[in-house]
């Protein structure tokens, strides 16, 4: 398995699975190095960390992604970690993320050292549960 920044041969598997972003948005995702790939054996993408920054200052993943047949096998913690240390040596000291309530992400974040930090409610959707890890 390889982890790296994604590229422009990226784009279109990106475009077909990121539901929960503009195609305009991608282009300048994958130029500001906003997303993460990782690749199998094959070099086959095979899932994606995709970030920014919570009030421009602090990273924040936005979203984590591995396909159905590549989950509960490590890569996740694997994109994290590598988000995580990328983040570290580029100077900051805490970084964030969220998930749902009704989401088994928010127990993988917390095994991964995540603390709540706090919670977002939306008119006619489950708590948003907002986390936060010192690096």
């Amino acid at each position: 398995m390889k982890i790296e920044y994604a590229n422009k041969i990226d784009y279109q598997y990106i475009l077909d699975n990121d539901k929960h972003i503009s195609q305009e948005l991608i282009e300048s995702k994958i130029n500001m190095n906003e997303i993460i790939i990782a690749r199998n054996e094959d070099n086959k993408n095979i899932g994606w960390l995709r970030y920014n920054y919570f009030w421009d200052n602090t990273p924040f993943m936005n979203m984590l992604y591995l396909d159905e047949n590549y989950r509960y096998k490590g890569i996740g913690k694997n994109l994290v970690t590598f988000w995580e240390n990328e983040m570290k040596h580029n100077g900051y000291d805490l970084v964030m993320t969220s998930t749902l309530s009704n989401e088994s992400a928010q127990h993988f974040y917390r095994k991964l050292g995540y603390k709540d930090a706090g919670s977002l409610l939306l008119e006619n959707e489950p708590l948003e549960i907002i986390f936060t890890k010192k690096l």
